[in-house]
């Protein structure tokens, strides 16, 4: 497509996919898009990445390491249903807690219920807020993840600036998203499955695919690899990087608050 990407945050701010909307608009926005899909999220994702966002994900967790002791808190926004967090606890044997915090009610239900089933409610707690004005005190967290979730927030440098200052000194930021493909052939395969696939499959799956168009939309408008990990850098952090998957679909960045 030629829809341009951003190159910093402000492209994002109005931007609901390829559809410039008022300022102010696009958090309603996609608030009723994850409200439509909440229940089917998990499986859609299986089906729009063919399972690989689950390596992906493990992935995240490998570089994060959390260790195997009481006391260490994880924040995880934009993971309403749990998929971040549990893998997070699970690695740590169980000792990490991880405050999962979304905008979206019912993403977090689906989380909610689904800590019970697994028996991880006692190492986790669903907070509704938003990512542009986190409710916890300075210095809070020794980590802070994000997956798939940031390109939905509309003032994505509020959001960064958030996370530094929950941040403990020391602490780790990691943000798993989709982003540009680097490889020739594999570019126009993937752009013709997102665009042509993605939205037929959401509708006969979750019998929408009006906000599956959104969400493919909206990733081709993020920023690529190298602006995104510009953004990071300007919002404090150190040491940034970032880790391309599958030929850059996606990409794992990291950063320290020293």
């Amino acid at each position: 497509m030629s829809e341009q990407r951003a190159t910093s945050a402000g492209g994002m701010e109005t931007s609901f996919g390829f559809t410039e909307v008022g300022t102010g608009d696009k958090q309603t926005l996609v608030n009723d898009v994850f409200h439509r899909v909440a229940n089917r999220y998990d499986l859609m994702n299986d089906l729009m990445s063919g399972g690989l966002h689950r390596l992906w994900k493990d992935g995240m967790v490998s570089w994060l390491n959390p260790p195997k002791r009481p006391g260490w808190r994880s924040l995880d926004v934009a993971g309403g249903t749990g998929d971040i967090a549990f893998r997070i606890i699970d690695a740590s044997n169980r000792q990490a807690h991880v405050t999962v915090l979304d905008i979206n009610g019912s993403m977090l239900a689906v989380g909610r219920e689904r800590a019970e089933k697994r028996g991880v409610a006692a190492n986790a707690d669903f907070v509704e807020a938003n990512a542009e004005e986190l409710p916890f005190a300075d210095a809070s967290f020794d980590a802070y993840t994000i997956a798939f979730g940031i390109r939905n927030v509309p003032r994505i440098e509020t959001a960064l600036a958030e996370a530094y200052r929950v941040l403990k000194p020391g602490g780790r930021f990691l943000c798993l998203e989709f982003s540009e493909v680097d490889m020739p052939l594999l570019d126009r395969v993937y752009e013709a499955w997102s665009f042509n696939a993605i939205p037929r499959i959401g509708q006969a799956v979750a019998g929408d695919g009006q906000p599956y168009s959104y969400l493919v939309e909206s990733i081709r408008k993020f920023p690529n690899q190298a602006n995104f990990a510009a953004m990071i850098s300007r919002a404090g952090f150190d040491r940034v990087t970032f880790r391309n998957y599958s030929g850059g679909i996606a990409a794992l960045h990291s950063g320290w608050k020293l």
